[in-house]
């Protein structure tokens, strides 16, 4: 493609702006996009993942425009769900068909079509308007799914389920002119499928620096109480019993050590319940907060924790959007599980520890107590000098732009 500006479609699901939602990386990108002279349209869901509330429609709207700084937003009504079960499942169908009807109706010809899986239908939907369209057609794999499902216990590998999405996950890889990922080692995945390794391109986690001027500077400097902070989802994935099992070894020493959750997710119920069952007085829980409140929010932490499950999905990295708004707030953080990549140790920006080991975690907030604030404020702008280098929104968006146009 020679032409300069591009008209590109995006069909997520769980996109969003960041005075509402979390999911704000393809909202930073096409922002960019859009500052660079091209036209950028996402569908995304009216319907909040997070806080599982209608946020953009009235109770008779079915879809409305939107704009916001120069991108615009096609909100889609889908039918809501409180928990992992066959209503998320209508729901999902739900955005895959009305996004492709919506998209069908609107009458310009779009030069670039973007479908981004959690799950494959919404990819799907973005084919099938490609072939309507006549549009290029790329796969942006933010989660790998059916494998995700597997290896979380919530599919069967040998269910007709799991043999069809691999079936659609496997057509839409070869449809696709080329395949966008967030893992570093996703491609490992995908060649074992016969795709050339050349299809994929890697294009992690972005973040915009310029956000963070927000957040008030870490001195290192211990205070009352030394505060240890979660921001993100409270899920299943997110293995957030295993801080409050750390918590609860730490509240019988004499370290005052604080614990932060914020945010909000199916878990969050099951685990405030945890808490007061373990009369945890060192345990906060805050409701989330809007993505362009986090800057701020973050200035309150000493530290970051972060938890993977022990799953093979690992195998193929992580790029995790906590640990880049971890790193950018310039705060020690540890991360307890393994992957094939360790972020937190390749920018020497904490402590990594093993997956669901409480003890190992409480070691971990111990060891950085007894640092000397010279040495958490080292660790912390290590973490900022990584994200400058390898997730600063401007280069990852040099990188797609040329993707998209060759």
């Amino acid at each position: 493609m020679n032409q300069l500006n591009m008209n590109i479609w995006i069909l997520n699901q769980y996109a969003g702006t960041p005075d509402v939602t979390a999911a704000t990386r393809p909202y930073n990108l096409s922002r960019e996009l859009v500052r660079r002279g091209h036209r950028i349209t996402i569908f995304a869901s009216s319907f909040s993942e997070y806080s599982y509330k209608e946020l953009r429609l009235s109770k008779n709207e079915s879809w409305k425009e939107e704009y916001c700084e120069g991108i615009r937003f096609i909100w889609v009504k889908t039918p809501p769900y409180f928990s992992n079960d066959w209503h998320r499942l209508l729901n999902m169908v739900g955005f895959a068909w009305h996004a492709f009807w919506i998209g069908r109706r609107l009458k310009e010809k779009p030069d670039v079509i973007i479908g981004t899986s959690v799950h494959p239908l919404a990819v799907l939907s973005a084919y099938l308007l490609s072939l309507h369209k006549k549009s290029r057609f790329f796969f942006e794999i933010t989660d790998l799914w059916p494998q995700t499902l597997v290896d979380m216990g919530n599919l069967a590998e040998r269910s007709i389920i799991t043999y069809t999405l691999r079936a659609l996950e496997k057509f839409l890889f070869y449809k696709a002119e080329k395949i966008i990922t967030l893992m570093p080692d996703a491609y490992k995945y995908i060649a074992a499928r016969g795709i050339s390794r050349e299809k994929v391109i890697w294009i992690p986690q972005c973040i915009d620096l310029s956000l963070y001027d927000k957040t008030i500077p870490y001195t290192g400097e211990l205070k009352s109480t030394f505060n240890v902070m979660y921001l993100g989802k409270h899920g299943v994935a997110n293995e957030l019993p295993t801080i409050l099992k750390a918590a609860r070894i730490l509240k019988k020493t004499k370290y005052p050590i604080r614990f932060l959750f914020i945010g909000d997710g199916a878990e969050k119920p099951r685990l405030i319940s945890m808490a007061k069952e373990m009369s945890l007085t060192n345990v906060e829980f805050r409701d989330a907060v809007p993505k362009d409140e986090v800057p701020m929010v973050l200035s309150e932490a000493d530290a970051f924790i972060v938890i993977l499950k022990n799953i093979p999905l690992y195998q193929y990295g992580i790029s995790l959007n906590k640990l880049c708004d971890y790193f950018a707030a310039a705060r020690p953080v540890i991360l307890a599980g393994k992957s094939s990549n360790d972020p937190v140790e390749e920018a020497n920006a904490g402590i990594t520890v093993p997956s669901l080991n409480p003890q190992a975690v409480a070691d971990a907030i111990i060891r950085l107590f007894e640092m000397t604030p010279e040495q958490r404020i080292e660790l912390g702008e290590n973490g900022r000098l990584y994200v400058e280098r390898y997730h600063d929104i401007d280069k990852l968006v040099d990188k797609l732009e040329t993707v998209l146009k060759c």
